[in-house]
């Protein structure tokens, strides 16, 4: 428990990550082979873990500079924390799986490897550099042409904003359907440690190209993905669908013929918008509707279709469907904005803000953890940022759900320290302002319920 508990101490403390530059420097990929090679997969830092304190401080930077250029601010606090809650999720989902999709690549490249690439070689560091990028394009591009693998990508590009935020908008299932064609493959040449260090430095890369604020970046803008090049990525104007593929380079696309510059201002978002911050129904939407389309679509071929095709296709249609079928757009479009109070927006910030310490606290002690405590704390900041979204939605189930939230947390923390086992293991202080702000959140709740009974009385 001493030593869990000193693990907290030092991830609060800032005292379990990169200095500040090394940090900054992984986000841009300026790293060298010599730093960033290693012998096992074991040995391979946890970047994109490690990165979390960067990308918040960067996410402040943003907001901060665009005040100062007295633009329209880049960020809305509801959009973001409905970005940042499907950043979370994936997160955690990839507690329970990504330790067998790097299992099942290193059982490929033990026993069917085609070559022997020297781990410590610059050779071995540019040759992984080149195919993880390869294998992203071609990732990427069928998670856009192909329905079924839509329906996970089309959560990151659900934001109707583009800040910085809108990079941490992920599907806890794009795995799922694309680890086994596009990144498997490179077993047979790439060693592990190589593969799971630059698969994390590609998506870190990645996080940095989503602003409005960096405009051009002159020649680099013929070889690397920028956020120009992004932009037009995010984008529902026409002339944006399905292109700029890349995750660190723009050359595939300009190869084959998917590279589009930036014309007319974005309008950011599906083509058809979703109209909610629920991040659990973000994660889940498409595949209802693409049930919903199989059981409606006469045919076993067209019902086969309607998996492999594109999602705008339909019987009669191009694979990809008709470009006239998107809805025509022109900026400034009206967005999805459902508003709350001021008082309201204080209290889902502060209740997004614990969700995002117990998260925190879940990968700081993750290794320690029973399979149940672990689901328990999954389970519980899931619960909090549904309970968020459904009070920015306005939605009239909120009330009860968060109510019965804020409660049960106020019980399991009180029995689990009187077993002397604390549910959370965090700092005492901090423990102690989360149980009074879990329980004063429930007494607003429960006089939100008795106000109609007191007017009653009165009447």
């Amino acid at each position: 428990m001493a030593e869990e508990n000193l693990k907290i101490q030092e991830v609060f403390a800032g005292k379990d990550g990169p200095s500040v530059l090394t940090g900054v420097r992984r986000i841009f990929y300026l790293v060298t082979p010599n730093e960033t090679s290693f012998r096992t997969v074991e040995e391979v830092p946890k970047y994109v873990a490690q990165a979390s304190p960067f990308f918040l401080g960067m996410i402040f930077l943003e907001l901060f500079v665009a005040s100062l250029k007295n633009k329209q601010t880049p960020t809305r606090l509801n959009d973001s924390i409905s970005s940042m809650s499907a950043g979370m999720i994936q997160q955690m989902s990839a507690l329970f799986s990504k330790g067998v999709y790097l299992m099942v690549y290193i059982w490929v490249y033990e026993n069917y490897r085609l070559i022997n690439l020297p781990w410590d070689s610059p050779i071995t560091w540019w040759t992984a550099f080149i195919l993880v990028e390869f294998g992203y394009y071609w990732l990427h591009r069928m998670s856009h042409e192909v329905n079924i693998l839509w329906a996970a990508h089309q959560v990151h590009h659900s934001s109707e904003d583009y800040n910085l935020t809108t990079a941490l908008r992920q599907s806890t299932t794009q795995g799922v359907g694309t680890f086994w064609f596009f990144n498997l493959p490179l077993a047979f040449l790439v060693p592990p440690a190589a593969f799971s260090a630059h698969t994390q430095f590609n998506l870190l890369y990645q996080f940095w190209i989503h602003t409005e604020l960096v405009t051009s970046l002159g020649p680099l803008e013929y070889v690397l993905n920028t956020p120009s090049h992004h932009r037009v990525h995010h984008g529902r104007n026409r002339y944006c669908i399905d292109k700029n593929y890349g995750g660190t380079l723009i050359i595939f696309d300009r190869m084959f013929g998917t590279f589009a510059k930036e014309e007319e201002k974005v309008v950011y978002g599906l083509t058809h918008p979703l109209n909610t911050w629920d991040p659990v129904w973000v994660q889940v939407c498409h595949y209802v509707h693409i049930w919903k389309t199989l059981w409606t679509t006469p045919g076993l071929t067209n019902k086969l279709s309607v998996l492999w095709k594109g999602p705008g296709w339909a019987p009669g249609k191009p694979r990809l469907g008709c470009i006239e079928d998107i809805p025509k757009v022109k900026y400034p479009e009206p967005k999805y904005d459902s508003k709350v109070s001021s008082l309201w927006n204080i209290y889902v910030a502060v209740h997004f803000f614990l969700a995002m310490v117990l998260y925190q606290e879940l990968f700081a002690v993750v290794k320690t953890l029973s399979t149940a405590a672990m689901l328990g704390r999954v389970m519980f900041v899931v619960w909090t940022l549904v309970c968020v979204a459904a009070i920015m939605d306005r939605k009239p189930s909120a009330p009860v759900v968060d109510f019965t939230r804020c409660l049960t947390f106020v019980l399991v923390d009180v029995a689990t320290r009187l077993s002397g086992s604390p549910a959370v293991l965090l700092p005492s202080p901090l423990l102690n302002a989360m149980l009074a702000w879990y329980l004063m959140s429930a007494v607003i709740w429960g006089i939100h319920f008795l106000k109609p009974t007191f007017k009653a009385k009165s009447s």
